[in-house]
This record gives structure tokens, C-alpha cells and sequence, in this order.
């Protein structure tokens, strides 16, 4: 059974929780990405529970039902708390309300997997293993890393077919109220973006891509490479399908809606202006040429572009950045929502891994 519990104090939030299982077994900490919450893990936490370990999924800052946290797009007081760091600050903080030192595993999908890779990265006596998902971790920047060739968005804007990168998009002061007063709705924008960038949609099939350049950016899908003049409603809403997924029913999809609906995006999107704007590019630049050395895992589903978003991250993960990874995965009729599309695949590789 899984239950829902708040815990105060947790590095100035209190932070609402979905647990499963015995409080007294190991710990199994699952942090969801974005547009998500919580509530992506509930087809896994049941069989990882039954395989005997407390398994907890938080609502991460900026999410859902955790409070404590601010999103004015104009102040940077605002934004320094969405810096990776003190993201691993939150989940340190958690685990101990929790009443745990040690944690067997952190497990963490889409903008969740950078925040469990810096966890085993920065306190690997605390995160004793770590699985990462969808987003593979290409290591810390370097302390003087290549100039770039070009300015890429100038150069994405001047194709023949004019576009924009997703993850600046989003980092744009109307990006919020495009997707919460979008003209379909926030139930319908959801759908959408959710069957885009699963393996529902046929035009997913990822492949490598050779290097950060505007013409090989351009060959990924519309979700990731936008339309210069469209926003991310109208996006996807080119590919509303008709009717709800088989792995996420309209019931379940309202729980997003409701969610976001009441929240807005806001608290989300501040962890793409952390990225976008630098914030802590040189705090995490302490942590140059240090690497993940507790076990490791990678999973994704076979049809998810993110796999191959940042060129050569995917190499990068498995040959220098994480020595002990046991095991690289692309699941077959899983898209980007891999834990939802394919739970009981996913749950078993989890349970396998963690009780290594």
C-alpha cells in the first residue's frame, strides 16, 4: 500500500512524500523529473516494497505538494535554491526526517537522474548506489571547458526550417503561461506532451547524434527542437492522440492536471533557468573530473530521444564518469515515461539491482 506523509524541516521545506513498505528496511529513494511528481513512481514502489526495502518519492522543490519554495521569474533569491547542489541538500535533509543515515539506492528519471547522480557523486556514504534514467550523466563541467564554435541558438534560428531549443524556451519568462492558459487546457496539453515523447508516437526512433550543431539538433523531434514561433501547447498539440494510454489513464492523467492546474509550472521551470542561465556552473566545477563510484545503472526506454539529447553524453556516462555501472538498458515499447510505460520491467530491473 502506498501512503502519503509530510515531513517539516527538510532544508527549509516541507516536503510531501509517497512511501511503501517497512520504515525499518533499507531505504529506496525515487526522485521524478518534469512535467511530473510523485506520483510517476506508483507502479514501481509496490513490487520494489514487496522486495523488502522502504522505497519514498518525494515531491521535489518547485513540485506538487512540497512548500517552502518560491518561483518569481524576476528575483535570483528565488532561483539560487534550484541549484543541483542544494537539490542534493534537499534529499540529504529527507533522508534523515525519514530517520535513515544510509540509503541502498536513489533512483532518479529525467531532471530527477542529474539530481541522483550528483547525490552518489557528492555524498556516496549516504547514497550507496544509484539508478539513472532517460537523462544519462555526462560527468561535472570542466574547469575550463571548450569555447563554443558558434552561437547555437542563432544558428538553430537560421535553419531553413527556423527552431529553438526546448530547454531555453522553457526558460523564457512567457513559458509558464503558454502551458497554463494554453488554449486546449492543461489536461489536454498534458495528454499531448505525454504521448509525444512516448514510443506511442511512431515518429520517435532515436539514434546518435554527431555533435552539438544546429543541423544535427534539428533531426530530434518537435518536443525537443521546437517550431521557432510556436510555443510548447502548440507543439504537441499537433500530436494529440485520441484517446487515453493504456499506461496512463485519463483518472491517472487527472492527478497531473489537478496538480499543475493549482500550481502552475513555475516551480518546475526554475531548474531549467538554473541550467540555461549558469547559476552554479562554477560551484559544480569543484567537482571537475571527480566521478560516480558506487554501482550504477542506466535505463530508458528504446524509443526516448533523451538518451541522445546531449551528444555524447550517453558515451561519456558508461566509458568516464560512473566505474561501476552494471548494466545500460533501452527497453523495447517504452518512450520517455519508461516507469510508467513499462513498470513491471523497470521494477524488476530496480528490484535485481538494488539487491545485488
Amino acid at each position: 500500500m502506498i501512503r502519503s506523509r509530510f515531513l517539516s524541516n527538510v532544508n527549509g521545506l516541507q516536503v510531501h512524500a509517497l512511501e511503501a513498505g517497512d520504515p525499518n528496511r533499507p531505504c529506496v529513494l525515487l526522485l521524478h523529473g518534469f512535467p511530473e511528481l510523485a506520483y510517476s513512481w506508483r507502479k514501481v514502489m509496490p513490487p520494489l516494497a514487496d522486495a523488502g526495502f522502504h522505497v519514498v518519492a518525494p515531491d521535489l522543490r518547485g513540485y506538487g505538494r512540497t512548500t517552502g519554495w518560491r518561483a518569481d521569474y524576476d528575483s535570483i533569491e528565488d532561483l539560487r535554491p534550484f541549484r543541483l547542489l542544494n537539490a542534493v541538500r534537499d534529499q540529504l535533509g529527507l533522508v534523515h526526517a525519514l530517520g535513515h543515515r544510509t540509503v541502498a539506492g536513489v533512483v532518479g528519471h529525467d531532471f530527477g537522474s542529474p539530481v541522483a547522480a550528483w547525490c552518489a557523486l557528492v555524498r556516496p556514504d549516504v547514497f550507496r548506489s544509484v539508478a539513472l534514467m532517460s537523462a544519462p550523466f555526462e560527468g561535472a563541467p570542466e574547469l575550463s571547458p571548450p569555447a563554443p564554435r558558434s552561437d547555437i541558438h542563432a544558428d538553430l534560428a537560421h535553419l531553413p526550417r527556423p527552431r529553438k531549443h526546448y530547454q531555453w524556451y522553457y526558460s523564457t519568462r512567457p513559458a509558464n503561461e503558454d502551458m497554463v492558459r494554453c488554449k486546449q487546457g492543461v489536461h489536454a496539453f498534458l495528454r499531448a506532451y505525454y504521448h509525444h515523447k512516448s514510443a506511442d508516437w511512431p515518429g520517435n526512433k532515436p539514434h546518435r547524434l554527431a555533435g552539438w550543431t544546429a543541423d544535427e539538433l534539428a533531426k530530434m523531434p518537435t518536443y525537443y527542437i521546437m517550431d521557432l514561433n510556436e510555443t510548447m501547447a502548440e507543439t504537441v498539440a499537433h500530436e494529440m492522440p485520441p484517446g487515453e494510454a493504456p499506461w496512463l489513464t485519463d483518472a491517472e492523467l487527472a492527478v497531473y492536471t489537478g496538480e499543475y492546474e493549482r500550481t502552475s509550472f513555475a516551480g518546475g521551470l526554475q531548474w531549467y533557468r538554473r541550467g540555461t542561465t549558469g547559476l552554479d556552473t562554477s560551484e559544480l566545477q569543484l567537482f571537475a573530473g571527480r566521478t560516480i563510484d558506487v554501482p550504477s545503472m542506466f535505463i530508458a526506454g528504446s524509443s526516448d530521444w533523451g538518451v541522445y539529447q546531449r551528444p555524447g553524453a550517453f558515451e561519456r556516462m558508461q566509458g568516464t564518469s560512473c566505474t561501476r555501472m552494471v548494466g545500460c538498458h533501452l527497453i523495447n515499447g517504452a518512450g520517455h515515461w519508461v516507469q510508467q510505460e513499462q513498470a513491471a520491467t523497470v521494477s524488476k530491473l530496480l528490484t535485481d539491482f538494488l539487491k545485488q
